[in-house]
């Protein structure tokens, strides 16, 4: 059979690509994406939490609004704590349904990554006039929220369209978290000019660990934490960047933070040799790189 290419990415082989190092001389850069969604009421997709039930339900919809009355303030109050970033990977129906949990991270300083509007609905099929609509008013709704357009995007569903990154080029973004396919930055080729793909996390992400996986809160802590010690060892050869993945109705669950505080302690007592920040800090730390240090797109 033909094999048909991806039309957007060259292979790169990581032990063949420039040396370069985060800011201070760091090697690993970590970041944390809170994702905070919002449901249509008995439509639309989401993860089931209950096999055998006609989906969508009201114990499904209960389940992920548990993290915007709850568990999202929970999360806040806990990197709180811990004096470390979030980016906030952000459904804009937020904006109307819980304005009290968005202005919680607005109040932090937490980078606001578009999310869709809704995670009741992904790009994948839709047309390119109804994708730049919305990708549109997801824009203008972070804009006028936050004063400032979004940099990033994160697909509802992690299910972008054939279209998707063409559209956000031509709409302005910089970056785009859609393939979890390196430990690096890399280029995506656009009909607008390149779009820079930051690393995203599938493995250490709680949605495939918890729910699809039925891991435990403290197998999804150990995974986080191993993954921390290896990438420690491995970034000593190359600049890395780790991402971790957490949703404000998982992790948000008061028996996951509590097995989570142990990825927290993790993460600061390597503080000496993490750059701890976010999607949008490690796009313009790579961007400015001279070309000598970074591929070029």
């Amino acid at each position: 059979m033909e094999i048909l290419q991806n039309p957007r990415l060259s292979y790169s082989p990581i032990e063949e690509r420039p040396d370069f190092s985060w800011p201070e001389g760091k090697r690993l850069a970590v970041y944390v994406a809170l994702c905070v969604e919002h449901f249509s009421y008995g439509s639309g997709l989401g993860l089931p939490y209950s096999p055998g039930l006609q989906h969508p339900n009201s114990y499904n919809w209960a389940w992920r609004e548990y993290g915007n009355r709850v568990g999202g303030f929970r999360l806040a109050r806990l990197f709180d704590e811990y004096d470390l970033p979030l980016s906030i990977l952000l459904n804009t129906a937020c904006y109307d349904h819980c304005p009290e949990l968005v202005s919680v991270f607005r109040e932090r300083g937490d980078e606001i990554v578009a999310h869709g509007h809704t995670n009741s609905e992904n790009q994948n099929g839709m047309s390119v006039e109804d994708e730049t609509a919305l990708i549109d008013q997801v824009t203008r709704a972070i804009r006028e929220n936050e004063g400032m357009a979004p940099r990033g995007w994160m697909s509802p569903g992690a299910h972008p369209g054939p279209n998707t990154e063409d559209l956000l080029k031509k709409a302005g973004y910089d970056y785009t978290l859609d393939w979890p396919m390196d430990d690096q930055p890399a280029w995506l080729k656009t009909s607008a000019g390149p779009l820079m793909s930051i690393p995203y996390p599938h493995e250490v992400n709680d949605v495939p660990m918890v729910v699809l996986h039925d891991g435990t809160a403290s197998a999804f802590a150990d995974m986080a934490i191993d993954n921390l010690e290896e990438m420690m060892e491995q970034s000593k050869h190359q600049p890395l960047v780790y991402g971790i993945t957490i949703h404000s109705f998982i992790v948000g669950q008061p028996f996951r933070i509590r097995q989570f505080r142990r990825v927290l302690d993790a993460l600061k007592a390597h503080a000496d040799d993490i750059w701890f920040t976010t999607p949008g800090q490690i796009c313009d730390h790579y961007q400015a790189l001279p070309d000598s240090q970074k591929v070029k797109p």
